[in-house]
């Protein structure tokens, strides 16, 4: 039977504010939500991976147990701290929970203890507590996906979603051409937050990205744990904006730690390195996208229809002015300081219309295959265009990437080339 803390009330309260203030939020968790206690854990599945093995699950448990005055927290902290010794948040809680029941309680951690240092690791623990455990409140409804994914292709197989101000990185899969949430980690994002502009700002990039390689355990440092996923900071959105910097990446931790503090890295997105190490098992490599957001708009897939119709059929409208060699509508759907990259010879430049602008050689019998759309809203509309392009003139297909920008209420495309 399941018995409680023989501790009074008065000393109970004195367990860390770290401990309180995540018990007082699982609490209440079910009632708020309207779930059982079942339909939680269910929840804490895809939030953690396994609620029974999941480092962050058994945590929550702890706190819940705290919560409900469960003396049983104290032995399942135990075993959390003895099987993840670096899980630097379940050490804490541990301490706090066996000062708690030996009665010295001048020695029960709070913010305002210690020096500078030492208050400030609590704080960021802290904070690791309440995102963790916020992500619970907050997961998207059943079914919903994030507002930048306007169409997928089916060789797609995840999409990455980042909530840098939540700490939270979102793994969904397509599964017979809808989107499903299958997993959620906690993350570490950089030291001075997101919004990132110059090299060096220690923030992590806002947008949307794709991974362009993999980087095993033996090539990266310690710093990075079990490997990393590098991203393409800046995009060619980013240098448009004279956005600079490089090297921002989803990567690991360093073996002695289980996580960091949510503001941690130089600007990339660090994930434990059992998470890291799913990523790297079932992520593609130039395919997969990464958006990263302030803050994620989760809305229902028919909310995008509408706009999914309007830019597939702008995508039609290019490829066939392309087909045809139609410079006066290529002319009219490009910016004036169209840029086509090119390594192929998909669209080789043969002709210009005037100093700015450079339009490609028709190809009648080329065609656009595993068409993805993406939208980024942020100073300014912007569409990211993924493609297969592929004609019987050439012996293979080309991947290609566009950006879009809207001007004047008018769609522009102001970049094409080879992924």
């Amino acid at each position: 039977m399941t018995g409680t803390f023989e501790l009074p009330i008065s000393r109970r309260n004195l367990l860390s504010q770290t401990a309180v203030a995540a018990a007082s939020l699982v609490l209440p968790l079910g009632k708020a939500v309207g779930q059982t206690r079942s339909g939680i854990l269910n929840a804490g599945t895809v939030l953690s991976g396994s609620v029974s093995s999941s480092p962050e699950a058994r945590l929550i448990e702890v706190y819940r147990a705290i919560g409900a005055g469960d003396k049983q927290a104290l032995t399942m902290a135990g075993a959390l701290v003895r099987d993840v010794p670096g899980f630097q948040l379940g050490q804490l809680v541990y301490g706090d929970l066996l000062v708690a029941q030996s009665g010295s309680l001048t020695n029960l951690a709070t913010i305002k203890d210690g020096p500078p240092a030492v208050r400030a690791q609590l704080q960021n623990l802290r904070t690791e507590a309440n995102r963790r455990l916020s992500a619970l409140r907050e997961m998207p409804s059943p079914g919903a996906v994030p507002e930048q994914v306007i169409e997928l292709a089916r060789n797609v197989q995840h999409v990455v979603v980042v909530d840098a101000s939540h700490s939270r990185v979102f793994v969904f899969e397509q599964q017979s051409g809808s989107l499903r949430l299958i997993r959620s980690f906690y993350a570490s994002i950089g030291q001075a937050g997101f919004g990132k502009q110059v090299e060096g700002d220690l923030r992590t990039p806002l947008g949307v990205y794709h991974i362009t390689s993999r980087l095993e355990d033996k090539q990266v440092d310690e710093l990075y744990g079990i490997g990393a996923l590098p991203l393409n900071y800046p995009n060619e959105y980013d240098r448009r904006l004279g956005r600079t910097g490089s090297g921002i990446w989803l990567h690991g931790v360093p073996r002695e730690t289980y996580s960091r503090s949510p503001f941690a890295t130089e600007g990339c997105v660090a994930l434990a390195n059992d998470d890291m190490a799913y990523l790297m098992s079932v992520l593609q490599t130039r395919r997969t996208p990464v958006v990263i957001a302030d803050e994620v708009n989760w809305v229902r897939p028919a909310e995008l229809a509408a706009e999914r119709r309007s830019f597939l059929a702008l995508c039609t409208q290019w490829q066939t002015a392309y087909a045809r060699g139609d410079k006066q509508v290529l002319q009219a759907l490009q910016t004036a300081d169209f840029n086509a990259r090119d390594s192929s010879s998909f669209h080789n430049v043969s002709s210009k219309v005037d100093a700015r602008r450079t339009i490609p050689e028709p190809d009648p019998q080329a065609q656009w295959r595993n068409v993805s759309v993406f939208r980024w809203s942020r100073q300014a509309e912007v569409a990211i265009v993924n493609y297969t392009a592929t004609s019987p003139r050439q012996s293979r297909s080309v991947d290609r990437r566009q950006y879009w920008v809207q001007e004047q209420r008018r769609w522009q495309l102001f970049f094409d080339g080879p992924v």
